[in-house]
């Protein structure tokens, strides 16, 4: 199985496709690696010792967090009128859809089943993903907003958690939600698209998500995540 690194941009190119049955949610047909990258080290400060000195120091440091993998990027692609062959009776082509990006580590989500995550589900979570429980970067601490209301696969999801991802300030920004949904199974990741917007990169992508991935005590062991879509 593959890593999956930092900051990864994807291109999706996506088909919804519409026969006997209405499909709200489809797997993303092409995932395109387009460069990953983790935060360098820090460089060393000094300070000078004197022998019979007391000295008072005020310090700043950074860590790379062991718990979480970022995605952002773009979405493209359209909404046809198919039959189960593949043929297309009519196609609406759209650079710029809305909807979500959704992320699991279960390839086979059962969207009829999709709920808000509970305290339990972040619980088994971070069980999962050897979280400790005073983690500064858990699951509880980091998805820790409240999305009133999510539609997804024609259901309604209301007050699930959520968390907001870094603008090109720096800053958490609305532009970029992220929610937290269960499927009986697995965790889903769901990412709110919202076009062409500045992102932590001062970049524009539809989209910034996190996934979990446990790199605790030196783990190198990897995750795959399968990515869907739901364009409206």
């Amino acid at each position: 199985m593959r890593k999956l690194g930092m900051s990864m941009v994807l291109i999706f190119g996506v088909l919804l496709l519409m026969s006997g049955m209405v499909l709200a949610v489809n797997g993303a047909e092409t995932v395109t690696n387009e460069g990953s990258s983790t935060a360098a080290s820090g460089v060393a400060d000094s300070t000078t010792a004197i022998a019979g000195n007391v000295t008072e120091l005020t310090i700043f440091g950074k860590s790379t967090t062991q718990t979480w993998t970022g995605y952002f990027g773009n979405v493209s692609g359209s909404i046809e009128l198919a039959n189960s062959a593949g043929n297309v009776m009519y196609n609406w082509s759209t650079a710029s859809p809305s909807g979500e990006v959704l992320a699991s580590t279960d390839s086979n989500v059962d969207w009829t089943n999709i709920v808000c995550a509970s305290l339990a589900n972040i619980a088994t979570l971070e069980t999962t993903f050897n979280v400790g429980a005073s983690a500064v970067d858990g699951v509880e601490e980091t998805f820790s907003g409240i999305y009133p209301t999510l539609t997804l696969a024609s259901q309604t999801l209301n007050n699930c958690n959520s968390t907001d991802l870094f603008d090109e300030q720096g800053a958490a920004s609305t532009d970029f939600k992220e929610v937290l949904l269960w499927d009986g199974d697995a965790a889903v990741f769901a990412s709110i698209l919202n076009q062409d917007v500045l992102g932590f990169d001062n970049k524009q992508h539809d989209f910034e998500m996190l996934v979990l991935e446990d790199g605790h005590n030196g783990d190198t062991s990897t995750t795959d995540y399968y990515f869907y879509v739901e364009l409206e």
